[in-house]
């Protein structure tokens, strides 16, 4: 099954993927070199803390060749859903109650960041979302209760 990510999210684990293994992984095998040279490794914790680092950049890299091969990379830019909220929208939106005007983006599970207002498509507010269009009424049941928001933009960039 493969996993929805936006081409942004994608970009950022390409990037991040590049930097471990150009430059994380080569710095922790220098370290494990130069601990190495200390002599004995039963007790050199510089050693152990470079052993420990390098299994986290390995997991780390194997985690995200794992997210990156089943993912589904969505560009927002080419969707065709004729105003209706899918994944990778941008949403626009009005709390009914207070009048305070939000904007989101729905995307994947590991992009979600709510202080760049990026909601995870499992959230209750994204899955309230989807296929909804402008002028409809979301309804989210939130910690406080429930609240009520009107769509007023729906965008795919």
């Amino acid at each position: 099954m493969s996993t929805p990510i936006t081409l942004y999210g994608a970009n950022l684990l390409k990037e991040e993927l590049q930097r471990l293994k150009t430059k994380d992984r080569p710095a922790v095998i220098n370290a494990i070199s130069e601990a190495r040279a200390q002599g004995d490794l039963s007790e050199n914790a510089e050693y152990d803390a470079a052993k420990e680092r390098q299994s986290f950049i390995e997991g780390r890299i194997a985690d995200i060749e794992g997210k990156l091969g089943s993912s589904q990379i969505i560009d927002p830019k080419t969707l065709e859903a004729d105003g209706r909220i899918v994944f990778a929208s941008t949403v626009e939106l009005e709390d009914l109650e207070s009048g305070d005007i939000v904007t989101y983006q729905i995307v994947g599970i590991d992009e979600a960041d709510l202080k760049e207002n990026k909601v995870s498509i499992t959230s209750p507010i994204a899955r309230a979302m989807i296929g909804k269009y402008e002028g409809d009424v979301v309804a989210v049941e939130a910690p406080a209760g429930l609240r009520e928001y009107e769509v007023l933009k729906v965008r795919y960039i």
